[in-house]
């Protein structure tokens, strides 16, 4: 991998924590980053790259305890083709934000636990987060520390290792993660219903899931020019249960209209664009906003955004809403905050010019009381404030 020559990329956890002990002393801040492919998520940090991108490997793998670790610089695709020679996978399909960033390079272990990078599967298995089961990071004061196993168990205190999925590189520097995995499914098929608009298709997709079918994705893709929308829940399993789960569940939701069966191979092309979201959110210029909301709340929601969503894709059965507006002004934000927050949902602005993250805020505004919480938390584990300072809100405001 090639690196720029002012990024700081050690080549152990040693060399992590020498840097930022160095920076402690002189309260200089760092950004933290793997290989660069998440870059523009968060609000922008002005401070010294320091990468963990020659942090590489897997170090622990055991196909019958269902469980693999690697260093935080390891290739996501790395990972995934080990445990797809033992037919494994990480269930919660991770997200990659390639495509929405236009960026090159390789997902790191690192930054997808960082950043609990989660896919369409998340909806039936849940998030990086519940398939993470360990993690080793450098604190904010140069400390390594070591939380959970290779075993779910129960925790006293800060469960660090939910704490740092998500956490955005605030509270250290991940160096490994340890991930518990599941068997890949034998074949898949989805489910496609045309021509429903965003209430019915929703309404579908909420239908299929309350069904005992296992559905493992549920997305809703508006028509765009002249293309009738599309309503997907995706099957997996094996090949002779899925004729049977297939039909009882287009039998279930005939009331929607006639559901075409996807090929396998078909459906995995077609997941594999919906796990993307950029392909059905226009042009690379566009604001992209990334909503969560109760699923019978969206419709509503995106009704009331018209004028302002230039684009939008309905996932996790339409509690994640992708809402592609204009990048000027604040991007929308003053208006569909209030309204999510009115449906008690959040907004999360996951792309726009670097003026509009430092000024309208990426993450839901939080409450003083849990604003007041959160840094104490951070306190706790970077008193000196040096790791990826204001990267999810601006602590001065």
């Amino acid at each position: 991998m090639t690196l720029a020559a002012d990024v700081i990329a050690p080549f152990d956890e040693a060399g992590i924590e020498a840097v930022i002990r160095e920076h402690v002393e002189t309260r200089a801040p760092l950004a933290i980053r793997g290989a660069g492919t998440r870059a523009g998520l968060g609000r922008p940090v002005e401070a010294a790259p320091l990468s963990t991108a020659r942090l590489t490997g897997i170090t622990l793998f055991e196909p019958s305890e269902l469980v693999i670790a690697a260093k935080a610089g390891t290739p996501v695709a790395e990972v995934e083709a080990e445990l797809a020679r033992a037919g494994q996978r990480l269930a919660f399909e991770p997200f990659d934000h390639r495509p929405l960033y236009r960026t090159t390079g390789e997902p790191t272990i690192g930054g997808l636990v960082a950043t609990n990078a989660s896919g369409p599967r998340r909806v039936q298995t849940g998030a990086a987060r519940d398939a993470l089961i360990g993690v080793r990071l450098v604190t904010g004061r140069g400390e390594a520390i070591r939380a959970g196993g290779r075993v779910m168990k129960n925790v006293t205190g800060y469960d660090i290792t939910k704490l740092a999925a998500g956490s955005h590189g605030t509270l250290g520097v991940i160096t490994e993660a340890t991930f518990k995995t599941l068997p890949i499914a034998e074949s898949e098929t989805t489910l496609v219903i045309e021509g429903l608009d965003d209430a019915h298709g929703v309404a579908a997709l909420c239908a299929g899931m309350g069904s005992p079918y296992e559905v493992s994705g549920a997305a809703h893709l508006p028509g765009e020019g002249g293309a009738p929308a599309r309503t997907l829940l995706r099957l997996e399993n094996f090949a002779n249960q899925l004729r049977y789960r297939a039909g009882e569940l287009a039998d279930r939701l005939r009331s929607f209209g006639p559901a075409e069966r996807l090929a396998p191979d078909d459906s995995r092309a077609l997941w594999r664009s919906v796990a993307q979201a950029a392909p059905y959110l226009g042009p690379a210029d566009r604001a992209v906003w990334r909503v969560s909301v109760a699923p019978t709340r969206a419709p509503g929601l995106v009704a009331l955004l018209r004028d302002l969503a230039l684009a939008h894709v309905y996932d996790w059965s339409g509690g994640l809403i992708w809402i592609a507006t204009s990048p000027e002004g604040d991007a929308g934000a003053a208006r569909l905050r209030a309204l999510t927050r009115e449906l008690r949902g959040h907004a999360t602005l996951v792309r726009a010019p670097d003026a509009v993250r430092a000024a309208v805020g990426v993450f839901e505004p939080e409450a003083p009381a849990l604003a007041k919480l959160s840094e104490k938390v951070r306190a706790a584990f970077d008193p000196a404030g040096v790791l990826n300072p204001g990267k999810m809100h601006d602590r001065r405001a």
